[in-house]
């Protein structure tokens, strides 16, 4: 019987997962590292750009927020790869920080805005170029209708701006990479094997010899 072990197997979303509960342990004075700040007021604004989504009000917070991605993450790695999700988390990290200095009064932290670039990027799988799969308008409206409903009915409304914008970069990223696949692909036929090429045209008298 072949042995079982235990497989790192998706190294950046795993990372990702430690690095926020060692972050939460953390005295509440070292989280102002771990937290977007609404203006620019020293260097721990500047880094909390890209390290807001590591830091977590509550366990209940970090714990809602890591289940989606520990869930979606894996999948989209392998599909992606490390770095290419490494470098979409990180933008999506950037456009929420950036966004929350130049319209929100308040901090905001938490992978809120992740979970939502994970689940728009998920419903963009098995995009086409020129078409809109049905169930990316589905998880549109559902997911990201509900934000801007609670966005308005409630005054809450710091996280579901993180929520809109993870959600709209994670479709960007799928349209994206869609646009992408299809040109590396041009020349594939539909089974996804190279496409054959025509065979050369023979003279009417038949093939020299």
């Amino acid at each position: 019987m072949p042995r079982i072990r235990i497989s790192y197997n998706a190294p950046v979303v795993l990372t990702f997962a430690l690095a926020a509960v060692v972050v939460h342990v953390l005295p509440d004075s070292a989280k102002l590292w771990f937290t977007a700040w609404p203006k620019f007021h020293d260097a721990r604004a500047y880094v909390g750009l890209f390290t807001h989504i590591l830091g977590h009000q509550n366990w209940q917070h970090l714990i809602g927020n890591f289940m989606l991605i520990l869930l979606l993450g894996p999948i989209l790695e392998e599909r992606y790869g490390s770095l290419s999700l490494l470098i979409m988390i990180v933008i999506t990290a950037l456009v929420t920080g950036l966004v929350n200095v130049l319209f929100a009064s308040s901090f905001l932290m938490g992978a809120s805005g992740i979970v939502f670039m994970m689940i728009l990027l998920a419903s963009t799988a098995n995009i086409r170029q020129g078409e809109i799969p049905l169930t990316f308008i589905a998880i549109a409206v559902i997911y990201l209708g509900g934000e801007i409903y609670r966005a308005v009915s409630s005054d809450d409304n710091v996280s579901q701006m993180a929520h809109l914008l993870g959600g709209a970069v994670g479709g960007v990223f799928g349209f994206v990479h869609a646009r992408g696949k299809s040109v590396e692909t041009k020349g594939i036929d539909k089974l996804g094997m190279p496409a054959a090429k025509p065979l050369p045209k023979v003279a009417a008298g038949g093939a020299k010899r």
